[in-house]
C-alpha cells in the first residue's frame, strides 16, 4: 500500500506542531526546561526537514523554479546554523537579552520575507484574506524586526540615549496610519501585484515606525518591549504560515504570540503599569525631581563583616540583580552559599519578575552556577519572610529593591511591587558604587538604618565572604 505524497508533509507538519507544544509544556518548570527546548528544536527540525520534501516531488504542489530556491534554502539554512552554533556557544550570560532580542528580530523579519515574496509574484492569483493577513504579518514582522534592533543596541550599550522629542506620538501615530494605508492599496487596488517601489515603500514605512516607536522607551523597560516584541514576531509567522497554508508554522506563530503577549502582561503587572504605559509614556525621565530628598547616608561595610554576620544568622535570604550577572560572580556566589548552609544557615533567593534584563534571567544564571531549584523562590512566594529574615543581602539590584515603590508616591516607580528586603533585619547591598538603577531613581534602602553598603565588584566581594567565613572554620573547608 502506498503512503499518499502530501500526507507525509501533512504528518510532519503536525509532528512538529506536537512537539513544539509539548517543549512548551515542559518549558514551564525549571527543571525540565533544559529538555523542553531540545524537544521544540527537534521540532522546527522536522518542520525544516518537511518544506524540502516539495522540491524532491513527494508534493503534487512541487513548482519547476523549485530548484533554485532550494539552492538558496541551503545556502540559507547553513549560514544561519553556522552563525546560530557558534554565537550561542560564546555568547556571555549577561548578553543572552540581546541574544533574544536579535532573535525575535530575525523571526520577524522572516514574516516579513515571506509577506514581500507573496507581493512580488507576477504570476499569483490572490486571495483578499491571504492578502490582507500578508499585510498586517509584513507590518507586524517589519516593526518587530526594527524594534528588536534597537533593543538590542540599547540593552548592548550601543545606544545610551531615548529620543524624545515634541509630537514625537502624533509623527508616530501619522506614519502608522500611512503604513496601512499602503498595505491596503496593496491588498485593494493592486490586489497584491502593485510596483515595486510602493511595495518597498510599504515595508520602509514600517521599518522606520519601529525604530521611532522603540527610541523613546528607557532602558529600563527593555525587558517588557522584548516580550511584546517575541509576541509580534508569533503573530507576524502565524498570519503568514495561513499565506502558505503551512499548518506548522500557524501553529508556531499562535503558541508564541499567545505566549508572549500573556508573559508581556505580566511582566508589566510586576511593573505596576500598562504596556501602553511602557510604549508611550516617558518613564524615568523625572527621576529625582519627582522623588525629592532622600534623607540619610550610605553607610559603607567590609566584606568581611557582613560575611561573618551570615555565618551566625539562622536565616539569609539572597536578592540578586543583573550586577551579579556583569561581573559573573554567581559560581563564587554559590560556594559561599554552600558554606552557609554547612554551617546551620537557612538560605533562600528571592527572584523579581524583572531582575535583569529579561525574564527569567537570573534563575538562568543561578541555574548555571548549580543553585538547586528548592533555593530559589518568585517575589509572591518568599515576600512575607523577608521580616524573619536575620540577613538579607542584595548583590547587583537596584529598582526591585526600592522602598519608594511601596511609600513614595512621588516615585516614579511607585506601585512596583518589590521585593521586601527592607523588613530583613539587617540588609547588605553589594554594589560597585552609588549609581542609580537602570530607571534612573535613587533607592531610599541603601539609605536605611539597617543597611550597610559593601561596595566593590560582586565577584571580589564574594571572595573575600568566602575567606572570611572559611577563616572561622580553620580552613577546614
Amino acid at each position: 500500500m502506498s503512503v499518499q505524497p502530501q500526507f507525509i508533509i501533512d504528518a510532519s507538519y503536525l509532528s512538529a506542531a506536537f512537539l513544539f507544544i509539548y517543549g512548551l509544556k515542559r518549558m514551564s518548570s525549571p527543571v525540565t526546561a533544559r529538555s523542553g527546548i531540545v524537544v521544540a528544536g527537534v521540532g522546527m527540525l522536522v518542520a525544516t526537514l518537511a518544506s524540502f520534501l516539495y522540491y524532491f516531488g513527494v508534493s503534487e504542489a512541487a513548482e519547476p523554479h523549485l530548484g533554485t530556491n532550494l539552492v538558496l534554502a541551503v545556502v540559507a539554512l547553513s549560514l544561519g546554523t553556522v552563525w546560530a552554533w557558534w554565537s550561542g556557544k560564546r555568547v556571555a550570560m549577561t548578553a543572552m537579552p540581546q541574544m533574544v532580542a536579535l532573535y525575535n528580530g530575525m523571526g520577524g523579519g522572516a514574516a516579513a520575507a515571506i509577506a514581500a515574496v507573496e507581493f512580488l509574484r507576477t504570476d499569483a492569483v490572490h486571495e483578499t484574506v491571504p492578502l490582507v493577513l500578508a499585510v498586517l504579518g509584513a507590518v507586524i514582522g517589519s516593526i518587530s524586526l526594527s524594534g528588536s534592533l534597537i533593543a538590542w543596541a540599547k540593552l548592548d550599550g550601543r545606544i545610551n540615549k531615548t529620543w524624545r522629542y515634541s509630537g514625537q506620538q502624533l509623527i508616530n501615530g501619522a506614519l502608522f496610519v500611512v503604513t496601512l494605508a499602503l498595505g491596503a492599496y496593496i491588498v485593494f487596488v493592486a490586489h497584491g501585484h502593485a510596483p515595486v517601489g510602493l511595495v518597498a515603500a510599504f515595508f520602509i514605512a514600517a521599518l522606520i515606525f519601529g525604530v521611532l516607536m522603540t527610541m523613546p522607551i528607557g532602558g529600563a523597560d527593555m525587558p517588557v518591549v522584548i516580550s511584546l516584541y517575541n509576541a509580534f514576531t508569533g503573530l507576524a509567522v502565524g498570519f503568514e504560515g495561513y499565506v502558505l497554508q503551512n499548518p506548522a508554522l500557524m501553529i508556531a506563530g499562535m503558541v508564541v504570540g499567545s505566549a508572549g503577549t500573556l508573559l508581556t502582561l505580566l511582566m508589566a503587572k510586576a511593573m505596576n503599569r500598562s504596556v501602553s504605559n511602557v510604549i508611550f509614556s516617558n518613564f524615568g525621565a523625572s527621576g529625582d525631581e519627582a522623588q525629592g530628598e532622600i534623607k540619610g547616608s550610605q553607610k559603607p561595610a567590609e566584606a568581611s563583616d557582613a560575611a561573618i554576620q551570615m555565618r551566625y544568622a539562622n536565616k539569609v535570604i539572597i536578592a540578586p540583580g543583573y550586577g551579579l550577572a556583569v561581573a559573573q560572580a554567581q559560581h563564587k556566589l554559590y560556594e559561599f552559599v554552600k558554606l552557609l548552609v554547612d554551617a546551620g544557615v537557612e538560605v533562600k533567593f528571592a527572584i523579581h519578575p524583572v531582575a535583569g534584563r529579561m525574564p527569567g534571567h537570573m534563575n538562568v544564571l543561578l541555574a548555571e552556577a548549580g543553585v538547586p531549584y528548592d533555593m530559589i523562590f518568585d517575589l509572591e512566594d518568599i515576600n512575607d519572610e523577608f521580616k524573619e529574615a536575620d540577613v538579607a543581602i542584595v548583590i547587583g539590584a537596584n529598582d526591585t529593591v526600592n522602598p519608594a515603590a511601596r511609600t513614595n508616591k512621588s516615585s516614579p516607580i511607585y506601585g512596583m511591587p518589590i521585593l521586601n528586603v527592607d523588613q530583613a533585619k539587617q540588609v547588605y547591598v553589594v554594589k560597585r558604587g552609588q549609581g542609580k538603577g537602570y530607571s534612573g531613581v535613587e533607592n531610599e534602602l541603601f539609605f536605611a538604618d539597617n543597611t550597610n553598603m559593601v561596595y566593590g565588584d560582586a565577584q571580589k566581594v564574594m571572595v573575600a565572604m568566602i575567606q572570611a567565613v572559611k577563616s572561622l572554620e580553620g580552613g577546614a573547608h
